[in-house]
């Protein structure tokens, strides 16, 4: 008899409420407590999604409910991540396993406090060091040109697509605080935007260009009358649809106005935001107001395009580095700079 039960339970889905105390209850409660605390709905999908993929892996060792899991089970699901290759052949980064890692000791701490447990099998589960790595890709002052002129702005379309980039470019903000802009958070009298609820719930007032509002008054006033559908909630940019946009269909449009401008370098919203921050940097401007631009907690992470901005670094070594002032005097006279 306990033989068909534990094949029963095999079978089952890790998704499934049937049995209370197993992983589909348990996921759905502790998502629902974060949702309680003030969690966005990003975090709560990001949970749900590492914690079904975690039991979908358990499931397939007939390890059905939390109660199962052992200290020796998570650091065989750790070395899983680290052996794990996608379908191209590519594995997960130490950025990656770390996230996925974390999510579970944040849900078998709340277990063991709930008392769904007698101990946190994860709390000693090191994370895999994670290096701050450079943004991988900038563009220059004339490839943002090149991309903003590659919408044709004769067409509704392109005088939508030309005032969301100058948008991303102007002020920096992220591809979901974009899509989430209403008509009144644009002052134009002011030149600002209010973002709401960004990263974290954190409201913030970020300042807009002149350029960036022309285009946004542009399409207010000609082409989004054409878009908007009853009933009209405010969202500032509309797809055709007259619906808001969702992440992707943002990256969509980006990535083939970058193809279109014939720009070799991959990426989409977030290429302006890095490209707004180093060449702010570039120009003088102090990290502090890139750090409430970027909507930044800590500085140490704006502090990253210090690295990024190589323009003045590599000015001062050509200035003072003796070999580049020895190579420059030489070549000045039209000797050669080195003897056989």
């Amino acid at each position: 008899m306990a033989k068909t039960k534990r094949s029963a339970q095999i079978g089952a889905k890790p998704g499934d409420f049937t049995d209370p105390e197993g992983f589909g209850a348990a996921i759905e409660r502790f998502v629902e407590a974060q949702a309680i605390k003030g969690y966005s709905e990003s975090t709560a999908r990001n949970y749900r999604s590492c914690l079904n993929q975690f039991a979908a892996w358990c499931a397939e060792r007939a390890v059905l409910r939390p109660r199962e899991v052992t200290k020796p089970i998570l650091e065989r699901y750790q070395r899983h991540l680290y052996y794990f290759r996608t379908d191209a052949g590519k594995p997960l980064s130490f950025y990656h396993q770390s996230k996925r890692l974390t999510v579970l000791k944040v849900f078998f701490r709340w277990l063991a406090r709930q008392n769904f447990l007698l101990y946190n099998p994860a709390s000693e589960i090191e994370l895999p060091k994670v290096g701050h790595r450079l943004p991988k890709h900038i563009l220059t002052a004339e490839e943002v040109e090149r991309v903003l002129m590659a919408p044709n702005v004769r067409t509704s379309i392109g005088v939508r697509d030309r005032a969301i980039m100058e948008t991303f470019y102007s002020t920096g903000i992220r591809r979901a605080e974009l899509a989430r802009l209403k008509l009144y958070d644009i002052d134009a009298a002011r030149g600002t935007v209010m973002v709401r609820e960004g990263k974290g719930k954190r409201d913030r007032v970020i300042p807009i260009g002149d350029r960036a509002l022309s285009w946004i008054d542009k399409y207010t006033c000609d082409v989004r009358p054409e878009l908007v559908a009853p009933p009209d909630d405010a969202t500032l940019f509309l797809t055709v649809d007259g619906t808001a946009f969702s992440g992707q269909r943002l990256t969509d449009m980006v990535k083939k106005h970058i193809a279109a401008a014939k720009v070799a370098k991959p990426g989409s919203c977030h290429l302006f935001r890095h490209t707004m921050a180093t060449l702010l940097l570039e120009n003088g401007c102090d990290i502090r107001f890139i750090q409430a631009m970027l909507g930044h907690v800590k500085l140490q992470t704006t502090e990253i395009y210090t690295q990024v901005s190589i323009k003045k670094l590599k000015e001062m070594h050509t200035a003072m580095h003796p070999a580049s002032v020895c190579r420059l005097s030489r070549c000045s006279t039209g000797s050669i700079p080195f003897s056989s």
